[in-house]
């Protein structure tokens, strides 16, 4: 059956985007999307794939809004990643300027936030990350690879205490553990770095990676995310098992996942 729904995708880099885009095309026939793309952050082949598509310089707020309203979008979803560090720097335009302004703490919640509110005072809903992807959001138990071991899933809970308490403070979400000591704690360096640090001071000898959500994570703009960059990075930095919270942990390219921790011997593990 078709439908009539147009929906805007704010698309970032990286295999995010794609993903939607097939879901979407999969689980709702006739979709109408409509992307909003970044200069040297979207992937120009997505073109191909959508029924609209704008080039935005970053700080474009305004340009995006009028966009998608001109292409009759009543619903947008932010996919792939844009710093936000990144999305204001560059010539932000007035309805931009006038977000900033509103703006208390300039951190991921509070911006993408604010985004979200200027989109509804146009009529467009700002959808969860998560449409059309729930299948690829794993249940409690092992996911892939080598299930873990009693002294293993200690860890593992040790772990995703920690990253839970972290990410409660808002200094990260994801920390490196082993044997009941936190190695690396995640902050504004981001979570290739910290799996690297947290590597490397524990030797590559039974560490262990928890990647978790914040408390009252607002998932219409902020989704842990695991993929085969994530595994690689821990493949080189000797991380060899992976705690994700259950249901909320997005596995992108989950056949590619699922290859490399088998090959890799690394284990996923989703907990609740």
């Amino acid at each position: 059956m078709s439908t009539s729904r147009t929906i805007g995708i704010i698309a970032g880099n990286g295999v995010y985007p794609a993903t939607f885009i097939e879901a979407a095309r999969r689980k709702s026939p006739g979709v109408k999307l409509v992307v909003a793309a970044f200069e040297n952050e979207t992937n120009p082949e997505l073109q191909k794939t959508v029924d609209a598509w704008e080039w935005l310089r970053v700080g474009q707020l305004g340009k995006l809004i009028k966009h998608f309203k001109r292409e009759g979008a009543t619903e947008a979803i932010m996919v792939g990643q844009i710093a936000p560090k990144n999305l204001f720097d560059l010539r932000p335009d007035l309805r931009t300027l006038m977000l900033l302004a509103r703006v208390k703490e300039r951190n991921a919640e509070t911006l993408f936030g604010a985004i979200g509110d200027e989109l509804a005072k146009d009529g467009i809903t700002l959808l969860p990350a998560t449409t059309f992807l729930e299948d690829l959001l794993p249940e409690p138990g092992p996911v892939c690879g080598p299930v873990l071991k009693k002294r293993q899933l200690e860890d593992a809970a040790f772990g995703f205490r920690m990253a839970k308490e972290s990410s409660r403070l808002d200094i990260g979400q994801t920390v490196v553990v082993r044997h009941g000591t936190v190695l690396a704690v995640e902050a504004f360096e981001g979570t290739n770095a910290c799996i690297r640090r947290g590597g490397e001071l524990g030797r590559g000898r039974e560490v262990l990676l928890a990647k978790v959500s914040k408390p009252n994570q607002d998932f219409r703009f902020d989704v842990p995310v695991v993929g085969p960059h994530t595994i690689e990075t821990c493949v080189e930095a000797g991380v060899k098992a992976i705690v994700i919270e259950a249901r909320r942990t997005l596995l992108l390219e989950r056949a590619t996942v699922e290859r490399l921790c088998k090959e890799r011997e690394v284990s996923i593990h989703a907990m609740e």
